[in-house]
């Protein structure tokens, strides 16, 4: 029949069929015959969509960034979405009969736009580099409370904010800012080294100078105690020598004590001889000396008083004419001589 066609659809599809103005059955990846004069076939895809992004906006402090990323979305319903759309077939097999369908991702990306520049607008350029996840966070957010997307039945899957780049100028200038502080950061590290090496060999040179003082403190101490141990020695020396000198002193004292009691002895016994001798010539004053010679020889030996004989013999020896003395005489007065 004329008219007549058959049509099978994917299973990605959500298919709508339309029979004067009516929809006569619906569903995902359907396959069935229609009469082209009289059938509308809308067909809504129910895959996820990916759409890239990227536009300049500018920040608080008037610096230009160029914010680049990535919506993924999907048509939650179908027939609202229908009725706001256009996504009828071109029965004569050339796609959609409206541009309306290319048209939705520019939507969507013109609703993601404006929540970007609304949030640029809040935050500096050095916080906007810095914050592309909160960014993120905070424009998916809000579109997903956004009214023309639950108006369209779109459900954003997600929304990722791959960089917030600044122009190469400003570029430039960051870096140069960056590089500057890192290479302060550096020398202010060398100078904290530095200090610390610094201090380290102070630390050092304090410890050798500690130890050297403790050594000369310990030679010092040793210095101490062997002057003290000499002093003790010289100090006992010049004891037993002062004990020596009182002793030799007091012996010498002694000594002399011992002379002068000898002298006073001694002269006592002088004293007494003379007395002795002066009381004996006492007694013998008168008496001849014939007689005194006579009683010092009592008790004398012979031979003393054969040779008293010869002094007298000697004399007298003008008065003698001759005198003969016997071989037997000399021998006796020889042998009391030799004895």
């Amino acid at each position: 029949m004329l008219g007549l066609r058959y049509v099978k659809f994917e299973p990605s599809q959500y298919i709508l069929k339309f029979r004067n103005g009516k929809v006569v059955s619906e569903g995902a990846g359907l396959s069935f015959y229609y009469y082209a004069p009289k059938t509308s076939i809308v067909a809504v895809p129910m895959e996820s969509a990916e759409v890239p992004f990227i536009f300049e906006e500018v920040t608080a402090d008037f610096q230009t960034v160029t914010v680049q990323g990535q919506i993924t979305y999907r048509i939650a319903d179908h027939k609202k979405i229908a009725e706001v759309l256009n996504y009828t077939l071109d029965m004569k097999g050339n796609g959609y009969s409206s541009e309306d369908p290319k048209k939705l991702s520019q939507r969507i990306i013109n609703i993601v736009r404006v929540l970007t520049k609304k949030s640029i607008e809040d935050v500096t350029l050095k916080e906007a580099i810095k914050s592309s996840q909160l960014l993120a966070h905070n424009i998916k957010k809000e579109i997903m409370a956004n009214e023309e997307i639950g108006f369209l039945g779109i459900e954003i899957l997600g929304l990722l904010i791959l960089s917030v780049l600044p122009n190469k100028e400003t570029a430039r200038a960051l870096e140069a800012q960056t590089r500057e502080e890192i290479l302060k950061s550096a020398d202010e590290a060398i100078y904290v080294r530095r200090n610390a090496a610094i201090d380290q060999e102070r630390r050092v040179k304090e410890n050798e100078f500690n130890t050297e003082i403790a050594v000369e403190n310990k030679k010092r101490l040793v210095r101490e105690t062997q002057l003290e141990a000499e002093r003790a020695v010289q100090q006992k020396k010049n004891q037993q020598k002062e004990e020596q000198m009182d002793f030799e002193t007091a012996l010498e004292e002694k000594r002399k004590d011992y002379i002068s009691l000898t002298v006073e002895n001694v002269k006592a016994e002088a004293d007494g001889k003379a007395y002795e001798l002066a009381a004996v010539m006492k007694v013998l004053e008168g008496i001849r000396p014939e007689v005194i010679q006579s009683l010092a020889n009592i008790g004398m030996q012979p031979s003393k008083l054969i040779a008293i004989a010869f002094q007298e013999l000697a004399e007298k020896a003008g008065q003698i004419g001759q005198l003969n003395i016997s071989p037997d005489l000399l021998r006796e007065l020889m042998k009391d001589g030799q004895h």
